[in-house]
């Protein structure tokens, strides 16, 4: 019997999924992690468990939204730099536009009721898709009594204690390495059950057996990545500087939004309290109300959350030029690059290192511990969207949203029962959101 072989997927093949990811991409980074498990690992098999979680694992101790990232790096290692240059901005860029045609209308017509409650009957799904979700990477990553305890200690540190997330990572760095040199056994009492269950290898074009031959550190490619870098992010400064008037706004903008992307720890819910905070009240782009205004946007859209900050760019360039959608737009593509650059950056140097360390105990082990304190993280981020949506006032029984918890056990047992595509059930959902609002 002859054993089919995995074939690699050419270009072309994977941009197909990348734009199409770039427009479904919705439920917040777990849902996008599902959306990329569910094609790449089960569907197409052009990547293992193994390969597809040890990428996530680096990816989630990065600043910067993780599931734009793990596009990047995926896209990388089927189709080297221009393969992860394509999927990191197909990722983004739909989200960008839509985010800008969605602030033109919020700028020119004000509120638009039809289109929100068009996500109002979105939103239920959305949270169904995340604990869905969460099941399939808890499922992936847990898979120890250990693992189950550090994802237990995480979510408390964060949800009773509001420990920032960067400390909670740090210290499961920590504890795996502690742990590792006095019990090691801790780490192994399920993993062989967990690897009899699993599928060879070999039947996924890229596994824990492929070699890259990118993979490992060069110095004369460390440097010229980093000059490469420097000199985009000047670039667009030095146009401001010499076609722009008021260079000092755009300086500012460009200069915050990249402090901003190296704190974005934790996903967008980490910083987007500083942004607001610092640019509605120190900086003055926006209003308190215009930014709860992005928030819903932002939340509506595909992409990451993190696109939020192209928002607060848009309302930047439109408000400080008076009102002006040309300079609005130029702010939201301005905030867009310097939110997104350090994202490729840590991809392109980061991931050829990282490739050498999959066959490293010490690294698997400590990475995975990373991976299950983050399942811990992901549960609190589930509880938090899902009290906005299931208790938008008060929680309590008189403060529940019947429709929209009955829309969230409607959602999850269509995509986890009846195992309808999650496309096609984002598109139901937004009708009956639509539906629901015509007939009140």
């Amino acid at each position: 019997m002859i054993k089919f072989m995995p074939q690699k997927p050419s270009l072309k093949d994977a941009l197909k999924f990348w734009i199409k990811l770039g427009f479904i991409s919705f439920g917040g980074p777990a849902g996008q992690i599902a959306i990329m498990h569910e094609y790449l690992v089960q569907q197409k098999k052009w990547i293992s468990d193994s390969k597809f979680f040890h990428a996530l694992s680096y990816c989630m101790i990065l600043p910067g939204p993780e599931a734009q990232q793990l596009a990047t790096y995926i896209g990388w290692l089927l189709h080297g730099r221009l393969g992860g240059f394509l999927a990191g901005i197909l990722f983004v860029l739909p989200s960008m536009f839509i985010l800008l045609g969605l602030s033109f209308v919020y700028v020119t017509f004000g509120n638009i009721p039809w289109i929100y409650a068009m996500f109002d009957g979105l939103k239920p799904a959305v949270i169904a898709i995340v604990i869905l979700a969460l099941f399939k990477i808890g499922k992936k990553s847990l898979l120890s009594s250990f693992h189950y305890f550090v994802a237990i200690a995480a979510f408390v540190c964060i949800f009773f204690f509001n420990i920032p997330f960067p400390l909670i990572i740090i210290g499961a760095i920590i504890v795996a390495a502690i742990t590792r040199k006095l019990i090691p056994e801790v780490f192994d009492s399920k993993r062989k059950k967990t690897e009899q269950k699993s599928i060879i290898e070999d039947d996924y074009f890229l596994n824990r057996n492929t070699v890259n031959p990118d993979s490992g550190f060069r110095l004369a490619r460390f440097l010229k990545q980093v000059i490469i870098a420097s000199g985009l992010w000047v670039i667009p400064l030095l146009l401001f500087y010499f076609f722009i008037k008021d260079f000092e706004f755009w300086k500012t903008l460009s200069v915050f939004f990249t402090k901003a992307a190296f704190v974005t720890f934790g996903g967008a819910y980490a910083v987007l309290p500083y942004v607001a905070q610092f640019s509605v009240e120190k900086l003055h782009w926006l209003t308190n109300l215009q930014m709860i205004d992005g928030l819903a946007l932002g939340e509506t859209t595909p992409g990451p959350l993190i696109m939020v900050l192209a928002y607060v760019g848009f309302m930047a360039g439109h408000n400080h030029y008076g009102n002006s959608l040309l300079m609005g737009t130029l702010g939201l593509v301005t905030t867009t690059f310097y939110t997104f650059l350090p994202c490729f950056f840590f991809i392109f140097i980061g991931a050829p290192i990282i490739e050498r360390t999959q066959e490293n105990k010490t690294v698997k082990q400590i990475l995975g511990l990373v991976t299950a304190a983050v399942v811990g993280v992901v549960l609190n981020l589930t509880i938090y969207l899902g009290k906005a949506v299931v208790f938008p006032a008060t929680i309590s029984i008189e403060g529940m949203d019947i429709i929209s918890t009955l829309w969230v056990v409607i959602s999850f047992i269509a995509i986890y029962r009846f195992k309808l595509n999650i496309i096609l059930w984002i598109g139901i959902s937004s009708l009956f959101g639509l539906i629901h609002y015509l007939l009140i």
